[in-house]
């Protein structure tokens, strides 16, 4: 794989030039662009187009985690890859292997879907809090196994699962990672973090960086820093 196409940078704001401008220097350096819920509530179909008008060579992962019945993600998956054949999209694992599935079959041949695991955000005590039984690791695994039976491309983990499902999941399986912070970045609200060269020493396909490039001054500058020796 050839480095450009390791980092997806989320580009999540309010304001979609600056989404533009961000996409257009970023893009070129990154490979990748990843928009979320955020963007997409804010700007919907258009605001995607406008995005990748700005940075047409970049491959672009749309993060919108779809969690509903199954003929209703299938419905919403459908819709996304006749509108923009993205490179990467992702439902929810906890949907459900009827819902991933059906999110398969609708799945346009030129994207890859992929199934969040836990959010990156939660904790032992979160899962716990949310009704999963205690073992985060073990549950993320547990996912990652219901997303390979239905058939998807790989799942959206955090780092510290990546070396247990590389194992269990095997080499071709996706591991997209968030939650990745470049030595000297703020936390924020990740929880469970890794570095960009820990991250792909362990496993890691793509990575996905958003607020140490977005929040910079120079953008560009700090997504070819995250990029540098990797």
């Amino acid at each position: 794989m050839t480095q450009n196409l390791k980092i997806f940078c989320a580009i999540d704001t309010a304001d979609l030039d600056h989404a533009c401008e961000l996409s257009r220097a970023i893009a070129p350096v990154t490979g990748g662009i990843k928009l979320g819920l955020e963007f997409f509530n804010a700007f919907g179909l258009g605001g995607v187009e406008r995005v990748m008008e700005a940075a047409p060579d970049a491959q672009l992962f749309l993060d919108m985690k779809y969690h509903d019945i199954p003929n209703t993600v299938a419905g919403a998956v459908r819709s996304c890859c006749e509108n923009f054949a993205p490179a990467y999209l992702n439902v929810h694992a906890a949907g459900g292997l009827a819902m991933m599935e059906a999110a398969k079959a609708a799945c346009g041949a030129r994207t890859k879907l992929l199934a969040v695991t836990l959010l990156t955000s939660l904790d032992e005590q979160a899962i716990e809090e949310v009704g999963y039984r205690a073992g985060l690791a073990e549950r993320v695994e547990q996912l990652a196994c219901l997303a390979q039976k239905a058939r998807l491309d790989g799942v959206v983990c955090s780092a510290h699962e990546i070396a247990a499902l590389r194992a269990r999941c095997g080499g071709e399986f996706v591991l997209m990672v968030p939650g990745i912070r470049p030595k000297g970045s703020a936390q924020g609200d990740q929880k469970r973090v890794m570095s960009p060269e820990d991250a792909l020493g362990a496993g890691a396909t793509h990575l996905v960086i958003g607020r140490p490039i977005t929040g910079a001054s120079d953008p560009a500058r700090a997504a070819a820093e995250s990029l540098a020796g990797l």
